[in-house]
């Protein structure tokens, strides 16, 4: 039996016509192209997951947006040594034996205002970016003001199941970073200590990263933590990083100016 195609090709040439030549089928070039257009699918869909999960990370971290590397001004050693300390702790997360070869620690120490808490979340967000990193940033004194509320068990804001909630992500997430610790504190209550020992020491555990970030020296930190916790915090590897000058801050108010300088103190005046 006479295919479709060759009845066609009979009826061209009765009517004097050359028949159009058939068409070649080319397998191989047909799947490449369906193979390429499908990878790119993959491909973008995998991007936009991804971005989804990064921007998810981000906003559970409590990270100020602003803390970047682009926003931080390199004007003093302290703070150029301590951007290259950072980024080579970044940069080591490339390397699997080193992330699961133990629990890491930076401890940013020094006086106010000289960008401890930006460089901290400058290298949180890369992290995010780069690794997806989950991440949560807190102050010391609202996690422990969270604590002692949670003991009221009559109250009607569920403040227990929020803080253990908060405590189980304290435990679970891949990097800590614990701001204002000790402030105003010459040391912490036996209690405190204790619990914050306990973190500390589940953390190292589990391989978790964490930064802490203080206005004390090592040795009044120490005495403010004690010893339990500052014993936890000898296990890690350990990175410490001192920031030293004024503070970067805007003054709210100026000096006062010298006596008959024609320049006085206005009350209430913000320059």
């Amino acid at each position: 039996m006479k295919s479709l195609n060759d009845r066609i090709n009979e009826l061209a040439r009765s009517l004097g016509k050359d028949p159009e030549p058939e068409a070649q089928f080319n397998y191989k070039e047909r799947r490449q192209e369906f193979d390429r257009l499908a990878n790119q699918d993959v491909q973008k869909l995998q991007q936009e997951t991804r971005l989804q999960r990064v921007q998810k990370i981000h906003g559970k971290s409590e990270l100020d947006p602003k803390w970047t590397f682009h926003n931080l001004i390199e004007d003093a050693q302290d703070v150029v040594e301590a951007i290259n300390i950072a980024k080579s702790f970044i940069a080591a997360h490339a390397d699997a034996s080193w992330r699961n070869s133990g629990a890491h620690m930076m401890i940013f120490y020094g006086d106010y205002g000289r960008g401890k808490s930006h460089i901290a979340g400058a290298i949180a967000h890369q992290l995010i970016d780069q690794y997806e990193t989950t991440v949560m940033y807190r102050q010391l004194q609202t996690l422990l003001e969270m604590r002692f509320s949670s003991y009221d068990f009559q109250s009607a804001d569920s403040a227990p199941e929020k803080f253990r909630q908060i405590n189980k992500q304290l435990q679970e997430v891949d990097l800590l970073i614990l701001d204002e610790v000790c402030v105003n504190e010459t040391m912490l209550k036996k209690t405190t200590q204790s619990w914050l020992g306990s973190l500390l020491r589940q953390r190292l555990i589990d391989n978790k990263n964490c930064i802490l970030i203080t206005n004390h020296n090592l040795k009044d930190l120490e005495t403010a933590l004690g010893r339990y916790c500052f014993e936890s915090i000898k296990e890690y590897d350990t990175y410490k990083v001192r920031f030293q000058g004024p503070s970067r801050r805007k003054q709210v108010v100026p000096d006062y100016a010298e006596p008959n300088s024609g320049n006085q103190y206005q009350p209430n005046q913000i320059r």
